[in-house]
């Protein structure tokens, strides 16, 4: 299968950050303002830090020529609303993980945590050296984005549960938020599964709304409290 083909039927493991190609960004005293809307809250361990850092590095490597004006879920759109607005002009840029996005086109799904795909170094790799960016990029075309990547996240874990997992009949019926391809597969087992932004799992999973999640890792995960309401990791 060639790459248009690949492409146009359906479109490892990282966060990206894609900004749009055809977004004016706004002008301060002679300086370009660049509006970014991510799908983490402020403070989020790994994701919102990632974020900032891509902000600042902006900054300094244009000489304040460029400054980042960031934008919060709820700031400017929603958290899973980001890519909608960098491809219609709304916004300029967006951090975000594209696995979400597999409902506006499923080839999204291979610019995030692939399961049992390749380490952040074996993406990156491929990313730049392999033809992975030249395939986001005539992706992006379709939208009117050019991807980038600011980053990862490290390796993905299993997920927190409310209840044991003995085997994989557990998961008929289970309420669990996983997006992208580990999602279809949950699914294929009878999982319910749900894409729910991370500034809202905390209560969802409290509440009872979700029998569990997969989110980043133990750090990020810890500093979101996960492990204050459900005990098996």
């Amino acid at each position: 299968m060639d790459r248009r083909s690949f492409l146009t039927t359906s479109a490892l493991g990282g966060t990206a950050a894609a900004a749009s190609t055809l977004a004016a960004p706004a002008y301060a005293a002679g300086k370009r303002v660049l509006t970014l809307v991510q799908s983490w809250p402020r403070g989020f361990a790994v994701l919102d830090d990632a974020s900032t850092y891509y902000s600042k590095m902006i900054d300094e490597m244009s000489d304040g020529a460029l400054t980042v004006d960031k934008k919060a879920p709820g700031e400017l759109v929603g958290a899973l609303e980001v890519f909608d607005a960098v491809s219609s002009g709304q916004a300029d840029m967006y951090h975000s993980a594209d696995y979400y996005f597999i409902g506006q086109h499923p080839g999204y799904a291979y610019f995030t945590s692939v399961p049992f795909g390749g380490t952040a170094q074996e993406f990156t790799n491929w990313y730049h050296h392999g033809g992975g960016q030249a395939l986001h990029d005539e992706l992006g075309e379709i939208f009117n984005l050019k991807g980038l990547i600011t980053g990862n996240s490290g390796s993905q874990s299993g997920g927190w549960f409310r209840k044991e997992i003995k085997s994989a009949d557990d998961f008929n019926g289970l309420k669990f938020r996983m997006p992208g391809l580990g999602g279809k597969v949950l699914g294929k087992l009878g999982a319910s599964v749900q894409n729910i932004p991370g500034g809202e799992l905390y209560q969802a999973l409290s509440s009872g709304a979700l029998d569990g999640l997969e989110w980043v890792g133990p750090f990020a995960d810890e500093r979101a409290g996960f492990q204050e309401v459900a005990k098996i990791y």
